[in-house]
């Protein structure tokens, strides 16, 4: 077939040779697939690409679900201890008329370790955000013994008492003397803690209750 004696004319092109026909089609096929994929096809692939990434996070995420709601009995448990924990601990925490109670009972607890009081003052309370730290300046004296029975005891209270800033030296040292048979002296910051209701609580953390 020689190609120089064909009439490309396109008015012509019923009369060209089969080969050229079929080439020329599948070329035509060719363009047109490829105007079509760049036109619709490649959009609606990457669209599907996206429904597919969407997919998998949809899955991954009632995957995490399934487990929470399989283990929801599990939490529910673990809700109500934690809820009972942080209960037994508020009743640990005084309210405002059970205050002179507890500080009876922190002085009566030095007195029953054999220490004496010098110094019993109770401070102005500190307003967190539910309680009220009411601190006690304490200077007592006694043995070493004495001073760990009372911080046992202190320890031992059904309320809540920390004690701080603890202070050990002879009554020699603190007149001068060298007398090492003299009682021993201990200062210390106790800290109590009472309950606030709401209305209490309402005036912020940091302040002093009127």
């Amino acid at each position: 077939m020689n190609l120089s004696e064909i009439n490309w004319d396109i008015e012509n092109a019923g009369a060209w040779p089969l080969p050229v026909k079929a080439a020329i089609i599948g070329l035509l096929c060719i363009i047109a697939s490829g105007l079509w994929y760049y036109l619709d096809t490649q959009d609606q692939i990457a669209q599907l690409e996206a429904e597919e990434s969407k997919e998998q996070e949809l899955k991954s995420k009632f995957e995490q679900r399934q487990k929470k709601a399989a283990n929801l009995e599990e939490y529910k448990e673990q809700m109500a201890e934690m809820e009972k924990s942080f209960g037994d601990l508020l009743r640990q925490l005084p309210d405002k008329t059970q205050v002179p109670e507890l500080l009876v009972d922190v002085s009566q607890t030095g007195l029953a370790a054999g220490l004496e009081f010098e110094l019993f003052k109770p401070g102005g309370e500190i307003v967190k955000e539910f309680y009220a730290e009411l601190p006690i300046e304490i200077r007592v004296t006694g043995d070493y013994m004495e001073f760990g029975a009372f911080v046992s005891g202190l320890a031992s209270l059904p309320r809540i008492v920390t004690i701080h800033n603890v202070k050990i030296a002879t009554r020699g040292k603190e007149a001068g003397a060298k007398n090492t048979k003299d009682p021993l002296v201990m200062s210390a910051l106790v800290k109590t803690y009472r309950y606030l209701d709401e209305a209490a609580s309402s005036s912020g953390p940091g302040k002093k209750p009127r």
